[in-house]
């Protein structure tokens, strides 16, 4: 049994990682969910409130990083709140449609569009749209760098504890 729980906390932080790149996966939530796994296999008993805590913290500051890094390109660049809301809907739907190359395709033809929705000419709205980009890959590096934190707390929380 011991086996199978290491191979689907593994499998989870594999998911977890990947989700910081490909939005689809559920991320921080998959590397959360390996931290119960590991407490049903094993024991909770290494995991006290700090270690909570701070798991918890770190999933929220992840979730608010996300939006808050991407619109930040996007602000940055003088978009609208059209081609936030645009950059957001590409970055869902993009992945799905063109799958990987989705994932940059996406977010620009979404604050592109959304951009010229609100009226800006397709100038600023090709600069709104690297800054989509400058946003979803700024973001990009926070989640990786959150998440690879949350698993080497893990593993040195339960070395100590």
């Amino acid at each position: 049994m011991a086996i199978l729980g290491w191979v689907l906390i593994i499998a989870l932080f594999a998911v977890g990682l990947a989700g910081a790149v490909y939005p689809i996966l559920p991320g921080a939530l998959a590397i959360y969910l390996a931290f119960f796994v590991y407490g049903w296999f094993f024991s909770f008993h290494s995991f006290g409130v700090w270690f909570w805590s701070i798991q918890t913290l770190i999933v929220a500051v992840l979730f608010v990083a996300d939006y808050v890094v991407g619109a930040w390109g996007v602000k940055k660049f003088g978009g609208s709140r059209a081609s936030i809301i645009g950059s957001t809907i590409g970055i869902i739907i993009g992945p799905l449609v063109l799958n990987a190359i989705g994932l940059i395709i996406g977010p620009f033809a979404g604050a592109f569009i959304g951009e010229l929705i609100a009226g800006s000419n397709p100038g600023k709205a090709l600069k709104v749209s690297m800054g989509s980009l400058l946003g979803l890959f700024s973001s990009t590096v926070v989640k990786v760098i959150l998440q690879i934190m949350m698993v080497v707390l893990f593993f040195i929380w339960i070395s100590v504890y």
